[in-house]
């Protein structure tokens, strides 16, 4: 190594601040020389994470271990100069926050409304690149999420009150101030990509925070162009550059890990995977995470059948069943199971016989995991049923399995993200009320649960009764649990609080997304 090549890492390393700023991209190191001052910047700054490195280099006789090392190192460099990316957008990302946070909360609202104007007119062109991109759920249902979760939370939070005095009791003595939490790091899920993010960025910036996106990796380019769209009327509103940043890399799970432990991150919104919400919460940074959804739904001998037939099947067949807070499992008063299936059936579901259940379990249930095959998840019931060679008069809506106790630990008593549901029918409301609370801790527990009863009494013993946030009472589960058949806050990010592990059981909003200060005066 050259003492030029040396002295000007050392410069590099001196005068940025950076750690790893003087490490090339490791998809530029072409030549022996250039790998070598890559280690050398790096024993230079992270001396510890190195040593290995070096000492596999400086050993390696054999061309194998050579290789080895060098591999090893170039992994290193990877990772350095993914750190030295994550620490620009952070940082951007503070600096912008903080020039936000200096606007008046009518600049805000103004900034608001045309982000929903214009996510609102793109909602049909971006549903249906979704589902070219994924090959998840349908074009016309996505849409209307993607209207909600634009002018539909815009509505919901336009005018209120995000900064500033929130309160002032003059009795007490107390003010409530409202202050950002800062840069929020989030991530939108697979079955709901673009949603999710309108939804997120509205609240984020609401709350006049700065916002860092993560979009799947399977819906990379929507999310690409969802972030377009929104850096357009940003910039059109004279906002600072990286108020929001989607995540430019096609694997950027790596990113999205160091993105949630890094200190100028604020908080992280996560929606997804258990996997994904266990990372949040393990960070070391305040999170608000979700839970599973297993829904039961529970149709007592007093409910309306026809209304709980047409809202059940409006709800599972939307945007083909991908909502995970849409109803599992058919709970059913055996007094009323008969005329409930032809209730069902005149909605356009299709109860399997017993042939065709076994038909279903063994050509569309995936035996090895226990859950519905991989690709028909987020498919229409006409292609499922194709799949599973069952067949109607006319293209079946929904799906339904008579279940039996011996389920409970099978994929019948499982989420089930595709228009499919199990149905289990009850003797009498207390084993309802055992059966529901059964399916909702076998995975779901905190999320949403129905009833349909015309008995105020029945509805009060089945909410105490629920380990779950959301108690829908003769609703659409889908379209309810999120506020959009229900007078429930408008919200894409349903909170399971401690029964589902997370810290909220709320229906996530702007209001979770800022700091509250209670400045109080001595009474006495």
């Amino acid at each position: 190594m050259t003492p030029a090549r040396r002295t000007g890492y050392r410069r590099v390393m001196q005068t940025d601040s950076s750690p790893w700023s003087g490490v090339p991209p490791a998809d530029s190191l072409s030549a022996p020389d250039d790998l070598a001052a890559c280690v050398d910047a790096l024993i230079e700054s992270q001396p510890a994470a190195t040593l290995a490195v070096v000492r596999a280099l400086v050993d390696a006789a054999a061309p194998a271990r050579a290789a080895a090392a060098v591999r090893l190192a170039e992994a290193v460099a990877a990772d350095a100069c993914l750190d030295v990316e994550v620490d620009r957008i952070a940082s951007t990302a503070r600096c912008a926050q903080e020039i936000f946070e200096k606007w008046t909360a009518e600049r805000v609202d103004r900034l608001l409304g045309d982000l929903a104007r214009t996510f609102a007119r793109a909602a049909a062109d971006l549903a249906e690149a979704t589902v070219r991109e994924t090959g998840l759920g349908n074009a016309h249902d996505k849409t209307v999420k993607n209207r909600f979760a634009s002018l539909g939370i815009y509505k919901s939070i336009a005018g209120g009150v995000a900064h500033g005095v929130l309160s002032i009791d003059a009795e007490r003595k107390v003010s409530e101030i409202a202050s950002p939490a800062g840069v929020v790091f989030a991530v939108a899920p697979l079955t709901s990509p673009v949603a999710t993010a309108m939804f997120k960025t509205l609240i984020a910036l609401k709350g006049q925070n700065a916002l860092i996106l993560s979009v799947h990796r399977q819906a990379f380019g929507v999310g690409q162009l969802t972030g377009a769209i929104v850096r357009d009327v940003l910039a059109a509103h004279g906002a600072p550059a990286g108020l929001v940043q989607v995540l430019a890399r096609r694997g950027s799970r790596a990113a999205a890990r160091k993105l949630m432990r890094h200190p100028k991150v604020s908080l992280v919104l996560a929606t997804g995977g258990a996997d994904l919400v266990k990372a949040a919460y393990s960070s070391g940074t305040p999170a608000i995470g979700v839970g599973p959804a297993n829904a039961p739904a529970w149709i007592c001998a007093d409910a309306d059948l026809d209304r709980a037939a047409r809202a059940i099947v409006s709800s599972k067949t939307f945007d083909n069943g991908l909502v995970c807070g849409a109803e599992h499992n058919l709970v059913v008063d055996e007094r009323v199971s008969d005329p409930f299936a032809h209730a069902l059936e005149r909605h356009g579901a299709a109860i399997l016989t017993a042939e065709e259940a076994d038909r279903f379990a063994q050509r569309a249930v995936d035996r090895a995991l226990g859950t519905l095959r991989r690709d028909l998840v987020g498919r229409s019931a006409a292609v499922i049923a194709d799949a599973a060679g069952i067949e109607r008069a006319s293209p079946p809506r929904l799906l339904i399995v008579r279940a039996s106790a011996a389920d409970l630990d099978g994929v019948y008593a499982r989420e089930k993200l595709a228009p499919f549901l199990s149905l289990f029918t009850v003797s009498g409301e207390d084993e309802g009320l055992r059966l529901s609370r059964s399916l909702l801790d076998g995975g779901g527990a905190g999320h949403t649960a129905v009833i349909h009863t015309t008995n105020a009494a029945r509805v009060e013993r089945f909410a105490r009764a629920m380990p779950a946030a959301r108690i829908l009472v003769n609703a659409p589960a889908a379209q309810g649990c999120c506020g959009m058949a229900t007078g429930l806050e408008p919200s894409m990010t349903l909170g399971c609080g401690t029964y589902g592990g997370n810290s909220t059981c709320d229906n996530v909003t702007y209001r979770h997304l800022v700091n509250i200060k209670r400045v109080a005066y001595d009474v006495g």
